[in-house]
């Protein structure tokens, strides 16, 4: 049954409001009866569903408030039950751009109305509602209203697409006719190609002429900026050259002796500028030198400095002391040095005997010294074997009591009756006879065995361990067939994958090799039976030859081939760039023609970049990029657009 916003059309950018506000409604499903209703009652659905009929009788519509806009009249209703229906669910419901103007007059409105904005949103006077999507359904009028413009949009596509077919069949006839003229133009062409190479070639000679003379006339002005005078003659000259250059292009032999001239002049600029820049670096140099020489006796002089102050304060210090020695040198006389010496010498006597006495002395004590050392050391030796019986002793002791308090603990723990055992003991205690019976008690006891206590946990633990290790063993089983299984549908994808990329690339080749050779054949084969293990050769014939391998080939058929392999490749899985690093060098003119024809075929749906040297690859190409180094270390990139330079060409011979 149709749905009810299969029959609805609002303006675009409502489509939200009119679903927040009609909710589960918005899937409505009509019915003739609506009494036929009644019997769902019994059992209601378990979703949110709508049912309605369309009213006969429209209802009464009550009239707008002043300055409101009914939400009813967004919609496009054509039939009157639908349209009556509308008015009755939507009769209290108005439209407000945005959410201040629905703020503002939410006070005109009638009781039990209520605003709705573009987003769902609805204001009433004591309230807001906001609306949210909350089921895949939502959006389904917006959705029907762009699928019914893209139907539009369809109808008007197939109606250009017809006009188009009556086009193409048009130009089909046109291309008929043309095809009859292309034969006769095609031999015409060909002359003119060889004139266009050379045409190509001349301009693009004069662009490189007057790209090196704009380079070396920008590279002069900005050397000789501190010359005023060369720098406004030079651009003078460069003003001129390029008026000239641009007004004149017909005479270009005037042109290229300018350009001589102009070239000469630079190199002499260029001389006058290098033998000043020597000039200055020379005097920077000398200015260097002369400053680290500059620094240099400053610091002699400095270091001269502090010589002479330190001179200056020794001869001080010993003109000062000379005068002392003149003064005690004066106040001195012969005798009373004699006397003064005299008692000096026999303080010094009385000094050297009193040292030589105490020596005496203290080397009495040392000996006296020495031997009560010896007699303290020979006692302590003497009573070292008493104190080593007194540890020995010791020890014996503690073990003693050590194994006294563990009997002890024994008896103890064993629960043992003590007076019973003192009986039985005071018969015979002899420890040779405990020792036998605790050596027979010790074998009687190992005789025993050991008890596990712990069997039935052990036994438990490896019973549980082996019903682990067996899942654990089936696991693997069933991985094992699983990774085997696994293995084996790759291999059989892998094969099928592989015999179909073998058999594309192969049937491109077939088709490749006869276009660029100009005939012969070429295929691809296995050298094995098994595909996956197998290796593949290279089969070519060019027109003329029989040879059965690809290595009897020569070098530019080898390349060629090789070509062909590649481009067989590249249409299976095609880029939108492929790069070309001078495929065409081993090539003659013929089989360039051909490759190039090749390239422009491709070139269709792929944008190539080649490296190349060729003349005829060069022809081709719609941009040539090349590197030049005018001078030494400095290279340059020079760009030529082969239309614009075609077109200047053209100008050029027209002038």
């Amino acid at each position: 049954m149709p749905r009810l916003w299969q029959k609805l059309h609002i303006d675009q950018g409502w489509e939200t409001a009119l679903e927040s506000v009609l909710r589960e409604r918005t899937s409505a499903l009509e019915m003739s009866n609506l009494d036929w209703a009644k019997a769902f009652f019994n059992d209601a659905p378990p979703a949110k569903l709508a049912l309605f009929t369309p009213n006969a009788t429209p209802s009464e519509v009550s009239p707008a408030q002043a300055g409101l806009k009914p939400f009813l009249s967004l919609l496009q209703l054509n039939d009157p039950g639908l349209r009556a229906l509308m008015q009755d669910w939507l009769h209290n419901v108005y439209v407000a751009d945005d959410i201040a103007a629905a703020f503002v007059d939410r006070n005109k409105l009638p009781a039990g109305a209520y605003f709705v904005t573009r987003q769902g949103h609805v204001i009433s006077k004591s309230s807001v509602r906001f609306y949210a999507s909350d089921s895949e359904q939502d959006g389904m009028l917006a959705r029907q209203q762009e699928i019914e413009n893209i139907t539009k949009q369809l109808r008007a596509q197939q109606m250009l697409a017809d006009e188009a077919k009556s086009r193409s069949v048009r130009a089909e006839s046109a291309l008929t006719q043309a095809t009859q003229r292309l034969q006769e133009i095609r031999q015409r062409a060909n002359t003119l190609t060889q004139a266009v190479h050379g045409l190509q070639i001349d301009v693009m000679k004069l662009s490189e002429v007057q790209e090196r003379f704009n380079q070396r006339s920008t590279q002069i002005s900005t050397d000789l900026e501190e010359i005023a005078a060369q720098e406004a003659e030079q651009q003078q000259v460069k003003a001129e050259s390029e008026a000239k250059f641009e007004q004149l292009d017909g005479e270009l032999g005037e042109l290229q002796e300018k350009h001589e001239e102009g070239q000469t002049e630079y190199l002499a600029k260029e001389q006058q500028l290098n033998d000043a820049r020597q000039r200055v670096r020379e005097l920077e140099r000398a200015a260097q030198e002369a400053e680290y020489a500059e620094k240099s006796q400053r610091s002699k002089i400095e270091e001269l400095k502090r010589s002479i102050a330190t001179a200056l304060e020794q001869a001080a210090q010993l003109f000062a002391n000379m005068q002392q020695g003149s003064l005690e040198l004066e106040s001195l006389d012969d005798q009373a040095a004699q006397a003064g010496l005299q008692t000096l010498l026999d303080k010094r006597t009385d000094q050297e005997r009193a040292l030589a006495d105490a020596r005496h002395e203290l080397d009495q004590l040392t000996q006296q010294l020495r031997g009560h050392d010896e007699a303290r050391m020979q006692a302590e030796r003497s009573l070292q074997p008493q104190r080593d019986r007194i540890t020995e002793l010791q020890l014996k002791e503690q073990a003693a009591r050590l194994n006294q308090e563990q009997y002890s603990q024994q008896l103890i723990e064993a629960q043992a009756d003590e007076a019973a055992l003192m009986e039985k003991l005071n018969g015979d205690t002899r420890p040779s006879y405990l020792q036998g019976e605790v050596t027979r008690l010790t074998n009687a006891i190992a005789a025993l065995g050991a008890v596990n206590l712990a069997a039935l946990d052990e036994l438990a633990t490896a019973s549980e361990r082996k019903n682990f290790l067996d899942a654990q063993n089936a696991d693997l089983t069933e991985a094992i067939n699983t990774l085997q299984d696994a293995i084996h549908k790759i291999d059989k994808e892998t094969r099928d994958l592989l015999q179909d990329t073998f058999d594309k690339v192969n049937h491109h080749f077939g088709e490749l090799f006869p276009i660029l050779f100009g005939g012969g054949q070429a295929k691809l084969m296995m050298t094995g039976e098994e595909i996956l293990d197998s290796g593949v050769q290279v089969m070519a014939q060019p027109p003329g030859k029989k040879n059965a391998t690809i290595h009897l080939l020569s070098g530019g058929e080898k390349a060629l081939t090789a070509t062909a392999l590649v481009f067989s490749m590249f249409q299976l899985n095609p880029a939108p760039f492929c790069l070309l690093d001078e495929v065409d060098a081993p090539l003659d003119d013929a089989n360039t023609e051909r490759f190039c024809n090749m390239v422009k075929r491709m070139s269709a749906h792929t944008q190539f970049l080649f490296i190349s040297h060729n003349k005829i690859a060069m022809e081709m190409a719609q941009q040539l990029i090349g590197v030049t180094m005018q001078e030494q270390g400095v290279s340059r990139i020079v760009a030529v657009d082969m239309e614009s330079a075609a077109s200047f060409a053209a100008e050029a011979q027209t002038a």
